[in-house]
């Protein structure tokens, strides 16, 4: 191959260990963030709680509004029955007392169930809260481990960046942005060796796609130092290494 080709494979190479060390920081900033939006998720949570016992609350307020005012008609049941002044008349406000006394028993079983379900849900806001407070003093210890991580894979991107642009500028322009856009379209792979089909003679694949390859596609890639491109996927074809195909 002559130093366009052979600059390709180069430049393929440092393109690797580039978006190696950049997919190293990115994991890096996603875990924090990733933490940020567990505790996010935790807040919203102990809102919803918070909302939901003051919705309790305000009901079982008016619960014990209703109870109060049941026990003043209980009251003033009694206080008529010592003055009823007949069989019938005292039978009717008896049965009126029974039916409020029932009435109450149900809605004081409802204030009960209200009030265990409003303690439920406070001890489970501190049971979130406990849980945001320790997920926090996590975020601090991976923000601060992080930001140590992240120089440092930065300083090795610089570096190797720096390298990419060296060996770059060896590159004619058009060869070049037909690299930056094939990296784009396979994630940074753009350069493919032709390999020869299990040992057979004049049988080769791209070894990107594992498609089929012409011997004219191979015999231009042995003769001429140009940009020849897999008619399948487009990768850039190159010849092994010290291959003999």
């Amino acid at each position: 191959m002559g130093p366009v080709l052979n600059g390709l494979v180069k430049l393929q190479s440092v393109e690797n260990r580039l978006r190696v060390e950049k997919a190293k920081l990115t994991r890096c900033r996603r875990n924090v963030i990733i933490q940020e939006n567990q505790i996010r998720s935790l807040q919203n949570a102990i809102e919803a709680k918070k909302e939901e016992v003051q919705l309790s609350k305000i009901q079982f307020d008016r619960l014990e509004l209703e109870l109060k005012s049941r026990d003043d008609q209980i009251a003033r049941l009694r206080a008529a029955l010592n003055t009823a002044r007949t069989n019938k008349e005292y039978a009717a406000l008896l049965t009126q007392l029974n039916t409020t006394k029932a009435d109450n028993s149900k809605i004081e079983s409802q204030s009960l169930e209200l009030l265990k379900s409003i303690e439920d849900d406070e001890t489970e806001c501190k049971e979130i809260q406990n849980q945001i407070n320790e997920q926090k003093q996590h975020l601090e210890q991976r923000r601060t481990e992080s930001e140590m991580l992240a120089g440092k894979y930065q300083a090795e991107i610089d570096k190797i960046q720096a390298e990419w642009d060296n060996v770059a500028q060896n590159i004619p322009d058009k060869s070049l942005e037909i690299f930056k856009r094939v990296t784009e379209t396979y994630d940074g792979q753009a350069v493919a060796v032709v390999e020869q089909q299990n040992g057979k003679k004049g049988a080769y694949s791209c070894d990107g796609c594992f498609m089929g390859l012409t011997a004219e596609c191979v015999n231009l890639l042995m003769t001429k130092d140009d940009i020849i491109r897999c008619p399948n996927c487009t990768r850039i074809l190159v010849l092994g290494s010290g291959e003999h195909i």
